[in-house]
């Protein structure tokens, strides 16, 4: 990596991409802090999984407190503030409620997303994960627990296009957009030093790493 300073990154992507074990394995190369979402104290997911429609505004609404409680501590002012590297972007919140929120629902929602979001800092890159929809789904098998690992193919496929098209617009920090789908930073050295390098050089706008796969 270069000298650049980043102290506060976020792997973002699609359920199923691989965001959080990357996110940890990123932390333990920077020697910072991870940073993980806790969807398992979310008392309201097992309903939105059951009933989308009945579960949908209480489980976003308390991923919405908990990850600004979360990021509340940081402040890209604060000299002694360790390295982070999370697997949520705050701003990021607002894509699954547009996603599953009705609009009365949704402009609630809002509000209280305007009134949270002043407080939480942007991070100094975000490493944005992709991959089909049959590679997400492969993933869930191999490593999700419950619902999740039954999600099907129209809801990945409407999240992930939801999660293209918010990048497109996204702008509040530097963006490396990953080829997830030949990338496997816990079992290739190679393709972590090689991400690593790229979010060195990811200074501004938006970035593309696609990894060879032959070099596993």
């Amino acid at each position: 990596m270069t000298d650049r300073a980043l102290d506060y990154v976020v792997v973002e992507g699609p359920i199923g991409v691989g965001k959080s074990r990357l996110a940890e394995q990123l932390a333990e190369r920077m020697n910072a802090q991870p940073l993980l979402e806790r969807s398992q104290e979310n008392p309201f997911l097992e309903r939105f999984y059951r009933n989308p429609r009945e579960g949908a505004f209480p489980t976003q609404l308390f991923f919405l407190m908990q990850r600004a409680e979360m990021l509340s501590g940081l402040r890209q002012s604060d000299l002694f503030q360790p390295r982070v590297v999370s697997d949520f972007l705050f701003a990021k919140d607002r894509l699954f409620a547009q996603l599953n929120l009705d609009s009365h629902e949704f402009d609630l929602y809002d509000r209280v997303w305007q009134t949270l979001a002043p407080s939480v800092p942007a991070p100094d890159l975000v490493v944005y994960l992709q991959a089909p929809v049959e590679v997400l789904q492969g993933r869930l098998k191999r490593h999700a627990k419950g619902p999740e690992a039954r999600l099907d193919s129209d809801y990945l496929e409407r999240l992930a296009g939801a999660y293209v098209d918010f990048f497109h617009h996204y702008s509040d920090a530097p963006v490396l957009i990953v080829n997830s789908a030949g990338l496997d930073p816990l079992g290739s050295e190679a393709h972590l030093e090689m991400l690593l390098e790229e979010m060195g050089r990811a200074r501004s706008g938006r970035h593309y790493f696609n990894p060879d796969k032959s070099v596993l």
